[in-house]
């Protein structure tokens, strides 16, 4: 059935592949390869469609690779692997199904994530469908769905160094984090330059305040960074100095990573100006305005909250209600910017907390930037009770945190205040 209408070649991971190019098959193991680590070089894929244009495989996750940034050009590939569907194999239609169904700002993203569930069932070695549908999972908050998957195809899937890192995250993200460790480091002694599972291996260091560890074992991995695309590059060095800041508060480490690690890297050529970036990811868009805002550019900052709160009525109802939180962060974020700090409390539940904000886009080490603030709209609205409750809880999960420990002494004094103005009016007996 498979050789019916032409010659079928195999691709890593063993699935058939309606090709009759030897470059077009080398050219998307390439790209898969660039996807999983996170690679520079995830064009690959357009050389794939262009050493066989009626390529469904190559056709269709081109366009997942142009959809962002290009539409135009993905609708022409999208066109393409449509078109040629009839003669595709099994596996190219389950992909071409699965993929197709991430376009569109009114997608559903259960219908996609039910689609790549059945895709892996089929086909479990496809890793890259894997990291495709723990993205998704990522950006609808859902950790569990995203562990569920990979420990689907884990089975098949022993000696792969990227589904440990793969099976790491999710774990993280439960707060399981012996068990993240423990599958980060089996990545890493598989592929000590497997990115993820470096990156992994990190937040569990973060988290248990090993920050010296942290940096450490980044610097020592740092080497194999330079061929990493500009995000995951930035986003392991801003790891690095978060781990400065918490471990000794060393400002001039910090400076130094953001001008020779972060920006030096977004001067290079295939880095767009961040304004061109805006509208792509939530959490992004939220720093963004909360950046603006605070820099006086607030007429910057509310053009991009506007265009947040416009983005809402492109997508369905239902992704439409779960979004509404990114827009009142962003709101949150904005007034604290600005310094408005009783008109950000206003907007904010008593019982905040930033981890039920995942939908945005940011793991639980993002998200406890949040977190972070709302403690000092606690503090600067002089709502000390809450602030020592939250605090309270915070200092007892993570001893190790400086800025918990700031909070927490600039809260402990009014409550001294109260205490002992309690008992000057203490009757006597």
């Amino acid at each position: 059935m498979e050789s019916e209408g032409g010659e079928v070649k195999i691709d890593r991971w063993g699935s058939p592949v309606r090709t009759s190019s030897d470059d077009c098959i080398s050219a998307i193991n390439s790209y898969y390869e660039q996807f999983l680590n996170y690679g520079r070089n995830r064009s690959a894929i357009l050389e794939a469609s262009a050493h066989d244009k009626d390529c469904v495989l190559a056709n269709i996750l081109a366009a997942h690779f142009l959809y962002s940034s290009d539409s135009a050009r993905a609708s022409i590939h999208l066109d393409s692997a449509r078109a040629r569907l009839e003669g595709a194999t099994l596996y190219e239609r389950a992909v071409f199904e699965a993929v197709s169904s991430l376009f569109g700002s009114d997608r559903d993203d259960d219908v996609a994530f039910e689609l790549h569930k059945k895709l892996l069932k089929q086909f479990p070695k496809d890793l890259v469908s894997l990291k495709r549908a723990q993205l998704l999972c990522f950006y609808m908050g859902r950790p569990d769905l995203s562990l569920a998957l990979v420990e689907q195809v884990l089975p098949q899937n022993r000696e792969e160094s990227y589904a440990y890192g793969m099976l790491s995250f999710p774990l993280l993200e439960l707060g399981r984090m012996a068990e993240a460790s423990e599958a980060a480091k089996k990545g890493y002694e598989i592929n000590p330059n497997d990115v993820w599972s470096q990156h992994n291996l990190c937040h569990v260091f973060q988290y248990e305040c090993d920050f010296q560890e942290a940096v450490e074992f980044m610097k020592k991995c740092s080497s194999s960074w330079h061929c990493c695309s500009s995000f995951m590059y930035t986003h392991n060095w801003w790891h690095v100095a978060v781990c400065y800041l918490e471990s000794s508060s060393a400002i001039t480490k910090v400076l130094e990573i953001y001008d020779h690690n972060i920006w030096q890297e977004l001067q290079k050529s295939d880095v767009a100006y961040l304004e061109s970036l805006w509208n792509l990811e939530w959490h992004f868009d939220i720093l963004a305005v909360w950046a603006l805002a605070s820099t006086k550019r607030e007429a910057r900052a509310e053009d991009l909250l506007k265009t947040m709160k416009s983005r809402i009525h492109l997508l369905n109802s239902k992704k439409q209600l779960i979004m509404q939180r990114g827009v009142l962060l962003a709101e949150v974020m904005f007034e604290y910017g600005r310094g408005n700090y009783d008109s950000a409390f206003g907007l904010l539940s008593p019982d905040f907390d930033a981890k039920e904000y995942k939908m945005i886009g940011a793991s639980d080490e993002q998200l406890d930037v949040f977190n972070e603030v709302w403690y000092c709209i606690l503090l600067q609205t002089g709502q000390y009770n809450k602030a020592i409750e939250v605090l309270e809880k915070q200092v007892e999960k993570r001893r190790g945190i400086p800025f918990l420990w700031r909070c927490w002494k600039e809260a402990i004094p009014w409550l001294a205040g109260k205490m002992l103005l309690l008992q000057q009016s203490e009757p006597a007996l």
